[in-house]
């Protein structure tokens, strides 16, 4: 089983055929750099694209992303052993006061597709909570989900924070989330803003100059 079927795999969203496959894949001797690219990142490229054009939905995207996170799960190991580096690191939350968490594990796995280090710090994430996890984690990217027009102004109190723990500089700050606009997102001091999981994907690359 090659490289050919693990991106068909993902595509259907079947799980233990990406497992299979990947499994396969390295007995075969196929290096893991070559499954994650070839295998799990470029399919990924296609689902965003064929959500982006209508084609997929929610539903549809959600289970080729976790399909393909199977696949990432058996290559980690050996993607750390031979130094292949992720192309960055992310920490995912939504914010205080907010719950939901759908979009944004969408978002996380969508990321987690194209190659990033996603660090989820789950729902209900205080401004300092956030601000902890950064200064703990290091990451260039800051991804942050409100679904509720009453929590969004705490994904200001989170910016906020970030500047006043000297934070702000070292870590691109990108919001998202049913109520959420680029307007918003500008006012309150955001890198970045997108709309669903696809263009966010091309959005997080972008503020780190990867496209």
């Amino acid at each position: 089983m090659g490289v050919e079927q693990i991106y068909k795999a993902v595509i259907e969203g079947n799980m233990p055929g990406v497992e299979a496959g990947v499994k396969q894949a390295l007995e075969d001797k196929t290096p893991a750099e070559t499954i994650l690219k070839e295998g799990l990142i470029a399919p990924m490229d296609e689902v965003g694209r064929r959500f982006e054009a209508g084609e997929y939905y929610v539903p549809e995207m959600l289970i080729a992303a976790r399909a393909m996170k199977a696949g990432i799960a058996l290559l980690r190991p050996i993607l750390a052993e031979t130094g292949v580096e992720p192309v960055g690191k992310v920490i995912m939350g939504t914010v205080s006061g907010d719950l939901h968490d759908i979009g944004k594990n969408l978002v996380g796995l969508m990321l987690e597709g194209a190659g990033f280090l996603v660090v989820d710090v789950g729902t209900d994430v205080s401004p300092q909570a956030f601000v902890e996890a950064v200064k703990k984690e290091q990451p260039q990217l800051l991804g942050m989900s409100a679904l509720l027009t009453t929590t969004m102004p705490n994904a200001g109190e989170t910016v906020k924070a970030l500047k006043e723990a000297g934070l702000k500089d070292s870590v691109k700050v990108m919001i998202g989330g049913a109520p959420v606009t680029q307007g918003f997102a500008d006012q309150i001091g955001a890198d970045g803003f997108a709309e669903d999981a696809a263009r966010a994907v091309r959005q997080a690359k972008a503020l780190l100059g990867l496209s």
